[in-house]
């Protein structure tokens, strides 16, 4: 299973990032999760320059579409920014709206600020929309001022890590739901 991981800032020393790198230690055995680190190569969305017919668009947009085609389920993290989501995190799921990466795929949605509600319900409707299908809450209501926000401390956090856990474990449960059934084989005793 892989899971595809985004944050919604471009900030070397972002609190949201952070919490993504520690929910990869904190990856559920069997699960492969990686943190996609290009969200700042995808160029301001522009459907003139999107010819999903011949599958011709930005290199960036084409790099984020594969990473999504090759993850069976995407986890989010974003801030929030004048009281909306972070404009690289909403241009990048533009360019996702007619694609049809983000359909159907079980998707999470955490953040490291309770102050971050008017941003989260949007990303949270907007998920909901892209994906046709119902996004994993995992908000975070432990601020996270005066507390270490290194990948470590936050694995380790009593507070932070049995939130990230039990999103990850909803996130794998969602996508085991998600899954097609293995196809019955006829054998002369019956159906196995």
């Amino acid at each position: 299973m892989k899971i595809l991981a985004i944050s919604g800032s471009l900030r070397k020393v972002s609190s949201n990032t952070q919490l993504l790198r520690a929910c990869l230690r904190l990856t559920p055995p069997g699960v492969e999760m990686t943190l996609y680190d290009a969200l700042g190569d995808v160029p301001p969305f522009n459907p003139d320059i999107d010819d999903l017919d011949n599958g011709i668009a930005p290199p960036g947009v084409l790099a984020l579409r594969e990473a999504l085609r090759a993850s069976d389920a995407l986890l989010i993290s974003s801030p929030e920014y004048a009281h909306g989501v972070s404009g690289v995190m909403k241009n990048a799921l533009d360019w996702l709206v007619g694609s049809g990466e983000m359909s159907s795929r079980p998707t999470a949605l955490i953040n490291a600020s309770p102050r971050s509600l008017h941003a989260h319900g949007q990303l949270m409707e907007v998920l909901r929309t892209v994906t046709f299908t119902e996004v994993i809450e995992g908000l975070l209501t432990v601020p996270l001022a005066g507390r270490k926000t290194d990948e470590a401390s936050l694995a380790a956090d009593p507070d932070v890590a049995p939130v990230l856990v039990k999103t990850l474990e909803a996130l794998v449960q969602a996508v085991r739901n998600t899954a097609p059934p293995e196809p019955l084989t006829l054998s002369p005793i019956g159906v196995r």
